[in-house]
């Protein structure tokens, strides 16, 4: 099928490309409406107690939480008749602001003390507006923190609150993609020319890659016609779409190269690559698909992006490196090897240092692996520490004005008053006498601050409590718990911010078990389809978990315990880390690195079919893999690593993790832990029941 392909695409290649061409300008055209589309929101669980609660303030209640949450700081007291004066008039100046259809604020409340800060210089000022979620009111957001924060006659004004959080981060993310790209692009490009050695050969990864990254933009767009697609999935397009666009067309073009100079015919060399390389990036992207698709099963929006992000992405990137690939290798025949800046990168070696390598580590096999495993059983001793939570304010600079005023919130305020702790009981009209009891058990909770009066609306009731800690912490976790754990006569929802975060990592948990018995069962499978062998699959998964769980140790010792900031730049330390960023580093790692174990066993296959011992076989397969492995990882670490220029902790997470791992990968275990093993297991790597021979593929 795939050589048939492959001849095809040489007698229909002006066409194919023309299309293609056709194709990439609509595309393209589509990022300019996709990008107005994108929310930094997308961590709560939609089916969760929490968000029934939530529907209930919503639809009987109507109550809503406040798009903004200013700080209004006096140089006195809050009752200080000047102070009064000036608060009244900033308050009703933002009343008239459009798109604000409320204000709440310390003095226009009757000088409520849960509005009050500890000192009595300071009270809030809520805004709320017409949208139904705050995370919509980015425009609100803007508008109020250019206008109002600062100084305000008397008073100092910090804006701070959920919808200008997301904003700021959806803000400092657009801006920190445009630099990490203006970065990686560039040396990327000189890091081709190096490796492939000619100006030709190495623009055609830029071509898969991007039209990797503009057909996953169009994909995005359909998508957030109908769900929401967080902005964040932006950085997974372009960092795997330039990566897999590198990996896929150095696998061609290098095949390509190897076909020609071996005497073939441009169309018999291009039939050649497709058959053979093209067949290990089909199986390799399948691999990656099946992975990055797992995404899609946590109920967050935020995860399922990634799962959309991620799966267009590959697809698009297969698609650019089986179909236009080809055909413009055809048109460029011969002069894929013209303006070459170094020679020595044209002809790849039949026997060289990777050869030399798989051949000293398979003298000395045991001695290798003991080396290996103690290493990354060292990087993965920080796993002790590891703290999950989610991403907020903190995720900022510190110096941002939105993480500043959060800060203040919790530093000078005797409790999260604009995100209060919400307890429906339906039906709690008919329990007004027990309600009371109820209320005195839930105050006595540690860090609730305070319990107001139950209010009843139509048969149901609502109970407010203010905490002190932060919403999105271990903390916060344990007292919603043990909330929901006292006894009560009558049915309860508990929701608020701090009780989406509790469900949002509940649902995380439960969600987990599917979503790695769904990557586990599929690579399995696929990998056995792929090399006919039941013993190198379940070796592949048990090298990517040892592998995974290092890079997870380094990231905890790094973003958790707050070392080597001179290299991945200046963060908040928060001593956690983000679960739907750890979950997503695990995952996309997972994948990439089976791609690389598809293309070295690819490979090794190909000469242990043609005849070669085990260690001949994977001697060959290594110096012919190795050298395409390597310059890919390198690449795609490159991509990843531009992303620690963000000042989005989250976004540095993400650049250090995905490019610690493939490093990692490319090197202690494709290159030493995979050939010393394979030594080991012998012919036993190829082994599996005779009954199951017929489901392989044959190369």
């Amino acid at each position: 099928m795939f050589e048939k392909l492959g001849h095809l695409l040489v007698r229909r290649r002006r066409a194919v490309l023309g299309l293609f061409i056709v194709i990439l300008i609509g595309a393209g055209a589509s990022s300019s409406l996709l990008f107005p589309r994108l929310n930094s929101g997308g961590y709560n669980d939609p089916n969760s107690q929490s968000a029934k609660a939530d529907a209930y303030l919503t639809s009987t209640f109507h109550v809503k939480d406040p798009a903004l949450a200013l700080i209004v700081q006096s140089t006195s007291s809050v009752s200080d008749p000047s102070t009064i004066a000036d608060a009244s008039a900033l308050e009703k100046s933002l009343a008239g602001e459009k798109g604000v259809t409320k204000t709440l604020s310390y003095w226009s409340a009757g000088g409520a003390t849960a509005l009050k800060s500890i000192d009595g210089k300071s009270g809030y000022l809520f805004i709320y507006t017409a949208a139904s979620d705050p995370s919509t009111s980015k425009n609100v957001a803007k508008l109020i923190q250019n206008k109002y924060d600062g100084i305000y006659k008397s008073l100092h004004v910090y804006v701070g609150g959920y919808s200008l959080v997301n904003y700021a981060i959806s803000t400092k993310v657009s801006k920190d993609l445009a630099v990490a790209e203006s970065i990686s692009i560039p040396l990327t490009f000189l890091l081709l020319l190096f490796i492939f050695g000619g100006l030709i050969a190495s623009a055609m990864p830029l071509v898969v890659g991007l039209s990797a990254i503009l057909g996953t933009f169009l994909i995005l767009y359909l998508i957030s016609l109908a769900t929401g697609v967080s902005i964040f999935a932006l950085n997974l397009t372009t960092g795997m779409g330039l990566g897999l666009g590198i990996d896929y067309s150095l696998l061609i073009v290098n095949r390509f190269r190897e076909e020609l100079h071996s005497g073939k015919s441009v169309e018999e060399s291009v039939a050649r690559t497709v058959a053979t390389a093209g067949r290990t990036v089909f199986f390799s992207g399948l691999t990656v698909l099946v992975t990055i698709s797992s995404l899609m099963f946590f109920p967050l929006m935020f995860l399922k992006s990634f799962g959309y992000a991620g799966v267009g992405v590959v697809f698009m990137a297969v698609f650019g490196a089986l179909i236009p690939l080809p055909a413009i290798l055809a048109i460029l025949g011969t002069r894929i090897d013209k303006f070459v800046v170094r020679k020595s990168a044209i002809t790849p070696k039949e026997d060289g240092r990777w050869a030399q390598t798989a051949r000293f580590v398979m003298k000395r096999p045991v001695a290798i692996v003991t080396f290996v495993l103690i290493i990354l059983a060292i990087l993965a001793t920080p796993l002790k520490n590891i703290v999950f939570s989610e991403t907020d304010s903190r995720a900022l600079p510190a110096n941002n004005k939105a993480a500043v005023a959060t800060a203040m919130s919790i530093k000078e305020f005797n409790g999260q008053s604009a995100n209060p702790i919400e307890i429906i009981i339906p039906g709690g009209a008919a329990h007004q006498d027990q309600l009371a009891a109820y209320s005195a058990e839930v105050v006595k909770v540690k860090n609730v601050v305070a319990v107001a009066a139950p209010q009843i609306v139509g048969n149901d009731a609502r109970i407010s409590a203010v905490f002190s800690s932060g919403s999105r912490t271990t903390t916060a976790e344990e007292m919603i718990n043990s909330i929901r754990a006292i006894p009560a006569p009558f049915k309860t929802y508990v929701g608020g911010i701090a009780a989406d975060f509790t469900d949002t990592q509940a649902g995380i948990a439960r969600t987990l078990p599917w979503a790695l018995g769904w990557i586990a069962l599929s690579v399995l499978i696929l990998l056995f389809m792929y090399t006919g062998s039941i013993v190198l699959p379940i070796k592949a998964v048990i090298l990517n978990i040892l592998s995974l769980s290092a890079t997870i140790g380094a990231l905890t010792w790094i973003f958790v315990e707050g070392h080597m900031t001179w290299l991945v730049g200046s963060f908040t330390k928060t001593g956690t880390l983000d679960t739907s960023m750890v979950i997503l580093i695990s995952v996309v790692t997972f994948g990439l690195s089976m791609d690389y174990e598809v293309f070295l066993l690819s490979r090794i296959k190909e000469e242990h079919d043609a005849g070669r011992s085990n260690v001949e076989a994977v001697a060959t397969g290594l110096q012919r893999s190795a050298r395409i492995i390597t310059a890919a990882a390198v690449l795609l670490a490159v991509v990843f690593a531009a992303f620690l220029t963000s000042g989005v902790s989250s976004i540095k997470t993400l650049g250090f993790g995905v490019a610690f791992a493939i490093l990692l990968d490319a090197t202690m275990v494709r290159a030493l832990l995979v050939p010393a093993l394979m030594r080991l297991l012998g012919e036993w790597n190829w082994w599996a029941p005779k009954a199951l021979k017929r489901f392989t593929v044959s190369h």
